[in-house]
């Protein structure tokens, strides 16, 4: 597999210049879809501008000047994606990273007191030994709990305690983010949930569109917990 990616083979959702330069920054494997993420690298020089070079731009990194979910980070190939917290302490800085209306990758600037949780969608669980419930999340990470939770749920996410502090179920009249096809980045309003029950994947309803629950991310109950790029977007 090559180690390098050329920018006009880079996924549409990243809000890259393509013909400037011929390359970009490949993520390393990780917990987020590279369509539904960023190198950490990219965001330091080409969207944040704090570098105007891969040298400096690794230099801040390698100090240790750079937090995500509440944790340094020091791989420049690290993969930040959807609903990842980006922080900045040297400049009191704190980003979402979120989906515009195009589809497109965005970092919104979020208030401190934002910066300490974020939502992550339940993918599946698992029943352990003892009766204790492993929910596995859309970034990677697992928490065990002996509360009830559905798969496609969203949880409100405290760190680093990991703490669950919300949730929001997949359920008509709760708003959710879609995440990928041709309405990737809208918010809107769920109106119905089936669960088929067969191979076929389960749909949710919106006012005028259906999409697979894959695609489908709970942001909040009425309205939206976090802010939507519309506004304060980078």
């Amino acid at each position: 597999m090559s180690r390098h990616l050329k920018r006009l083979m880079a996924p549409r959702s990243w809000p890259i210049q393509r013909k400037t330069y011929a390359w970009a920054v490949k993520s390393r494997p990780g917990p987020h879809p590279i369509e539904r993420s960023l190198p950490l690298l990219m965001i330091i020089r080409d969207i944040l501008h704090y570098a105007d070079t891969a040298v400096e731009a690794k230099r801040i990194i390698s100090s240790g000047e750079v937090f995500i979910d509440g944790k340094i980070v020091k791989d420049y190939k690290r993969p930040v994606g959807l609903m990842d917290v980006l922080s900045i302490p040297k400049t009191k800085e704190h980003f979402r990273v979120m989906l515009d209306s195009r589809g497109k990758i965005r970092l919104v600037k979020i208030p401190e007191e934002n910066a300490k949780w974020k939502l992550a969608r339940i993918e599946n669980k698992a029943t352990l030994k003892g009766g204790k419930i492993q929910i596995n999340l859309h970034d990677g990470r697992n928490i065990l709990t002996d509360e009830k939770y559905s798969t496609g749920d969203t949880l409100k996410i405290e760190f680093p305690s990991q703490k669950i502090l919300e949730r929001y179920p997949l359920v008509k009249g709760n708003k959710a983010l879609i995440m990928g096809g041709k309405h990737a980045g809208e918010a809107a309003t769920i109106t119905n949930y089936e669960v088929t029950r067969s191979p076929k994947p389960n749909i949710v309803y919106f006012e005028k569109f259906s999409t697979t629950r894959e695609q489908v991310f709970v942001i909040g109950l009425k309205t939206s917990e976090v802010i939507l790029p519309e506004v304060s977007v980078i």
